[in-house]
């Protein structure tokens, strides 16, 4: 495929000397090619491309410049020259679409100011909106590749210092259900698969001024509103949550997956509603990523993914690019054995470092990323396939498989049966978990 396929006459070549991103195999010295991802390879009946549906997101990618709390911007991309809104986002959106038919992902996801910088007034980002997913849906149609959620930005804006549907102010609370309406209609005409709702100031600093209780109503109230609205439009994805602990806000009300899967059900959300996880938020609750993924599945609402890392030296949310083949592993069994994603995908929410300045940075952090989760893959496919995994972890539970453990699984034991059967059978022998075992058994396969 020619490096210029996608591109229309005239029009500018951002990644210059970079053609389609190629699968090589494991042994190519090519940093421009693929060495574990073939999205045509078959991994347990389904192809790699099916299994990841990976996403390139819009924000870190097109729209980071580099800047940081301590220092200003080191990445000066050509499309993110000054100049009027609507020119920068149209070179914006033809560097994205380069890039990401270059890498062949298959989506990309967005937050609505994202794709054009906010105007003066509702209305003006309306019109906006309104010209630049004209010009996304041409790119679309000439690409292939399409959203795999949208989302809004409710957290950037002076407006939203205190919240955003949590906003103690109701005119807020009215600015921030405008600004959804819009993303909301975005997304369902650029055929968006999902929506998110990401709650990065839905939090409080301190309980001395906050009412959580009237303030989680009033969040229940907002999503429940959004739902209804996109229905009626005839949008048939899923909503997703994205936990995150903190930061900014000192609190946040999703703060992890245990808690947005109680505020769902809470508040009558189910049947709408899943979890869109990330690695990085993970380590800020002080969770691994698979206990996030394992609480989601388990309760039904293991719905997409963030991916990225964060560093475990630094307690903030660093995005970087996912890298620890052993960490996604634990991942990519938990993703298996849940029989994969509802609805969702991979998203790469991860940034090059401040110092990565160069456009190919770009490729070498996604080229990484989608390698790194393709070696997980069939490492974690091979552990459930081959090895003694499954069955080690099913012998420590075998004690309910029958008899008395049976019954009190399916909860034909009283309380006082179950003394009953302890004083009978005395001391009960030791078990070993063997931990290291099953530690091994991963070591071996990756």
């Amino acid at each position: 495929m020619s490096s210029q396929i996608h591109l229309t006459l005239g029009q500018k070549e951002y990644f210059k000397g970079i053609g389609k991103i190629p699968y090589e195999g494991r042994e190519t010295d090519n940093p421009l090619a693929f060495r574990w991802y073939d999205e045509h390879r078959m991994v347990g009946g389904k192809t790699m491309k099916e299994h990841f549906r990976f996403a390139v997101c819009w924000w870190h990618s097109f729209c980071g410049t580099g800047a940081d709390p301590f220092g200003a911007p080191t990445k000066n991309f050509p499309w993110l020259r000054p100049g009027d809104p609507l020119g920068q986002a149209r070179d914006k959106m033809d560097a994205g679409f380069e890039f990401i038919t270059k890498l062949g992902a298959p989506f990309y996801c967005f937050h609505d100011y994202d794709l054009v910088a906010e105007g003066p007034s509702l209305a003006e980002s309306e019109k906006r909106l309104e010209k630049i997913t004209d010009y996304a849906l041409e790119k679309q149609q000439a690409s292939g590749v399409e959203p795999l959620w949208g989302t809004a930005n409710l957290f950037s804006h002076p407006r939203y210092m205190n919240g955003a549907a949590t906003n103690p102010d109701f005119a807020v609370v009215a600015h921030a259900g405008a600004q959804v309406r819009m993303a909301l209609d975005a997304t369902i005409k650029l055929g968006g698969a999902n929506y998110v709702f990401w709650g990065g100031r839905e939090g409080y600093m301190s309980l001395l001024n906050t009412d959580m209780k009237r303030e989680l109503g009033h969040l229940a109230r907002f999503l429940h509103m959004a739902k209804d609205y996109a229905r009626q439009q005839g949008f048939k994805g899923y909503f997703f949550i994205e936990p995150k602990p903190m930061e900014p806000s000192k609190h946040q009300y999703d703060f992890d997956a245990a808690t947005c899967v109680g505020f769902i059900r809470h508040f009558g959300l189910e049947g709408d509603f899943k979890l869109n996880l990330e690695f990085n938020h993970a380590t800020l609750a002080q969770h691994s990523m698979q206990h996030e993924m394992q609480v989601a599945a388990d309760a039904g609402m293991l719905g997409s993914l963030d991916a990225n890392r964060g560093d475990y030296q630094n307690g903030w949310d660093t995005d970087q690019f996912p890298a620890d083949v052993y960490e996604l592993t634990e991942a990519m069994l938990v993703f298996l054995e849940a029989g994969g994603l509802r609805g969702g995908g991979i998203n790469f929410d991860a940034k090059t470092r401040r110092n990565s300045t160069d456009p190919e940075d770009l490729f070498y952090g996604h080229i990484g990323g989608m390698d790194a989760f393709a070696r997980a893959l069939l490492a974690a496919h091979d552990i459930l396939e081959h090895s003694d995994y499954k069955k080690l972890r099913a012998e420590r539970y075998a004690s309910f498989d029958k008899g008395h453990g049976l019954d009190f699984e399916n909860g034909k034991l009283s309380l006082k049966e179950l003394a009953a059967i302890a004083a009978k059978n005395g001391e009960p022998e030791q078990r070993s978990g063997r931990q290291e075992l099953f530690e091994n058994i991963l070591n071996r396969y990756i």
